[in-house]
């Protein structure tokens, strides 16, 4: 299974991304997926989480309301718009896949990993 992310970049604070997450090699409708983000010198810490369905959703405390997770299954994608950006979101964010995430904020529950992309907020 292989993750591919884009869409990240430089913002002003204030602003909005949206990322997206390419999945392929298996049957990405089977996966549970979720964001993850680690800023220089942090751990990496759970940002959002979507099930295979899209039924359910998950959202670290820090970013509840201001992001949003969704998926297409049609174009083995997910997504993780992000509005309100502040110095505090800047990191790299990564797409992690695992076909059943029992613990979808635990980065140990996830198999399968992106690379990263860079998000980046300026004031």
């Amino acid at each position: 299974v292989q993750l591919v992310e884009s869409g990240g970049g430089l913002v002003q604070t204030g602003g909005s991304l949206r990322l997206s997450c390419v999945v392929s090699g298996d049957t990405f409708s089977d996966y549970d997926m979720g964001w993850f983000r680690q800023a220089p010198g942090k751990e990496r810490e759970f940002v959002a989480a979507i099930t295979w369905s899209g039924g359910n959703t998950y959202y670290a405390d820090s970013v509840k309301g201001r992001f949003t997770i969704s998926r297409d299954n049609a174009k083995n994608t997910v997504y993780l718009q992000m509005n309100s950006l502040n110095n505090e979101d800047t990191a790299v964010y990564y797409c992690a896949a695992d076909p059943v995430a029992t613990i979808p904020h635990s980065g140990q529950d996830y198999g399968y990993w992106g690379q990263g992309t860079q998000v980046t907020v300026s004031s």
